[in-house]
């Protein structure tokens, strides 16, 4: 039973908040096998996480989050 009930919660800003709690915690195991592959001398690892597509691809995830969050803001400030 939830504590405070809402009925007027935004989906599109709740679908935006789950998308960005799974990303930050993505980046959160990528630093993780980024700092073990250093310590432990894994260099095929070292060479993927280096790889410049990865990173394009992480840059449009990190973009389409947040314009999600900006659509969601302008749909809550509309209402």
């Amino acid at each position: 039973m939830k504590s405070n009930p809402q009925d007027n919660q935004n989906l599109l800003f709740n679908l935006a908040c789950r998308g960005l709690k799974y990303f930050l915690l993505s980046l959160l195991g990528l630093t993780i096998a980024f700092i073990l592959s250093g310590v432990f001398d894994f260099t095929w690892m070292m060479r993927l996480l280096e790889a410049p597509i990865f990173w394009v691809w992480l840059a449009r995830i990190a973009i389409s989050l947040f314009c999600l969050f900006a659509i969601a803001i302008v749909t809550e400030s509309w209402n």
